[in-house]
């Protein structure tokens, strides 16, 4: 299983853009979860930051070993958000893993997680 959460930096004026993507997203939910399976994605959770002027989104992620990665996927949905993808997060930022120090999961979760 891997548990991690990684900061990706938002291009300059694409702040806008941005809002519609988290819009998109939570409008469909229902299309965003079925696409997780492939994935062996249990959790993911986007969060948005703005420090020091320059706006970051996080992805914290639990996700099993040996999932679809989205750019592999051929649902619209993932398609759509890859699209967001490349007009919002900066290519020449280098992505920021943050470091795991505990994970706090209980048992009767862990075994559903397959």
């Amino acid at each position: 299983m891997n548990v991690e959460i990684t900061r990706f930096k938002v291009l300059d004026g694409k702040s806008k853009q941005v809002d519609e993507w988290m819009e998109f997203l939570n409008k469909n939910m229902k299309d965003v979860l079925l696409t997780l399976e492939d994935e062996k994605m249990y959790v993911e959770t986007i969060f948005r930051e703005v420090l020091n002027g320059e706006e970051y989104l996080y992805w914290y992620a639990v996700q099993g070993e040996g999932g679809q990665d989205v750019t592999e996927s051929s649902h619209w949905i993932d398609i759509k958000h890859l699209e967001y993808w490349k007009e919002c997060i900066d290519p020449s930022f280098r992505p920021v893993d943050l470091s795991t120090e505990v994970v706090m999961i209980p048992d009767k979760i862990k075994m559903h997680m397959n």
